[in-house]
């Protein structure tokens, strides 16, 4: 994939008809293509590559898939969505999309907001916070790939978002299954530097941020 894409200068504007509403800094504006295209390589980490050689999204529900769709439509690429089985929740979104890539350095990113852009859609894709309201806040990241988190971490740094230490939490159920958390100093800076754009944890972290 060209570099050329993420090479655009951040403009502000107006967007209330692309992911839905959200307070956070990071959905106040327009997404420029090459943040819209990192967001969507970050949000890769949670599809699959079909053997009919279409990337695959798959979700309980429609709402994230939906905010993918706009998104690749709004950069010109199709997509389709299906229920996978009559009788589960669970519905797919598939693409052809030919700038996605498993295989994406994001440390090739340039611009600030297609960095943060990266994360949010990793974020989205592979990351937790605590559904009820009442729980201690946390935000994690999780990946098979430890150099992805540690290139995540490293990322989050720059952006004077510290993390905890790259973790296993138990070899004997996935040796290969690393997690980071956020320091709990540097929360509130997530959700106002880096965000999301998936309308669960959109909800979640709205109640979540400190004005």
């Amino acid at each position: 994939m060209s570099e050329k894409v993420f090479g655009a200068v951040n403009q502000q504007g107006s967007r209330p008809d692309l992911v839905g509403i959200d307070p956070s800094e990071t959905t106040r504006r327009t997404p420029l293509r090459g943040e819209i295209k990192a967001y969507l390589l970050g949000a890769l980490h949670d599809g699959t590559f079909s053997s009919n050689r279409r990337f695959r999204f798959s979700q309980k529900g429609t709402g994230w898939l939906k905010t993918l769709k706009r998104l690749l439509k709004k950069i010109g690429y199709s997509s389709w969505m299906y229920r996978e089985g009559k009788d589960r929740d669970v519905h797919v979104l598939e693409t052809l999309a030919s700038f996605l890539d498993f295989r994406f350095d994001p440390l090739r990113l340039k611009s600030r907001e297609e960095q943060k852009a990266y994360i949010r859609g990793f974020f989205d894709a592979e990351g937790g916070v605590p559904h009820h309201i009442t729980a201690r806040l946390y935000i994690q990241l999780v990946q098979k790939d430890k150099a992805k988190i540690c290139k995540l971490k490293q990322m989050l740094k720059k952006m004077s978002i510290v993390c905890g230490k790259v973790h296993n939490p138990s070899k004997r159920v996935d040796p290969d299954y690393w997690r980071i958390f956020v320091r709990a100093n540097s929360l509130q800076d997530f959700i106002r530097v880096i965000g999301s754009w998936h309308p669960a944890k959109q909800k979640i972290l709205s109640k979540r941020v400190m004005i």
